[in-house]
């Protein structure tokens, strides 16, 4: 045991950096699958024509091909029409992507849950579609979002490590660099696994408190609700 205890801390700090990368991916994808995937649940939920199929076509065909298909048109495809990204910009584009489909659903999911009283409550008093959406819809669909919403948190920290198939120096690839230089693979492999569970829980526990803050009483969508 403490021969394994002093291997974790002699690769400690090559494991610390590859997380610190898979934290950044993570934050970045997140971030612009909600950019992109919010317009695109407003699109599908209150759009019309073009604009509606447009933004059912875009998930559907996002969220029914795999990431690592998506993550190599990106890398490899554009690269061959002449845009160059490197590995880490490449690899949020392509997660965020991913993201952005299943975030849309889950706000879609939050403002079908809303009752249609809501907006025509809000038209009643004078407001414009846009105004009921802006200030009346999206502050409750924010809130009722968080449980199903929280899963893709989790996902995407796990979801990080196919960025190592493009040499992105994230936790899973610092983990293969370690195993080549000291044919360690079940120890090395054992205390990757522990920093992810450890990592998941801490933002498991972090959001349920977000949660328990901000959930509206009686009215909330489970995890498993999209």
């Amino acid at each position: 045991m403490l021969e394994q205890i002093n291997f974790f801390i002699s690769i400690l700090p090559k494991l610390w950096q590859g997380l610190v990368v898979s934290l950044q991916l993570s934050v970045g994808a997140l971030a612009f699958g909600l950019v992109v995937g919010l317009p695109m649940a407003l699109a599908r939920t209150y759009g019309k024509g073009v604009v509606k199929s447009i933004a059912v076509f875009y998930i559907e065909i996002i969220r029914g091909t795999p990431m690592v298909l998506q993550l190599f048109l990106i890398y490899f495809g554009l690269a061959d029409v002449g845009l160059v990204l490197d590995r880490v910009t490449a690899a949020i584009l392509a997660l965020g992507i991913n993201s952005s489909a299943y975030q849309a659903e889950y706000f879609r999911g939050a403002i079908l849950s809303i009752d249609d009283g809501q907006m025509m409550a809000a038209e009643a008093l004078g407001m414009t579609k846009r105004q009921a959406i802006i200030n009346i819809i999206l502050p409750q669909a924010f809130r009722l979002v968080l449980p199903p919403w929280s899963n893709e948190l989790i996902y995407m920290v796990k979801y990080t490590s196919v960025a190592f198939l493009i040499a992105v120096p994230e936790l899973m690839a610092r983990g293969k660099m370690i195993i080549s230089k000291t044919f360690k693979p079940i120890e090395t492999l054992f205390w990757v696994g522990v920093i992810y569970v450890i990592v998941l829980s801490l933002i498991a526990k972090i959001v349920d408190i977000i949660e328990d803050k901000v959930s509206i009483p009686g009215f909330q969508m489970s995890r498993e609700e999209i």
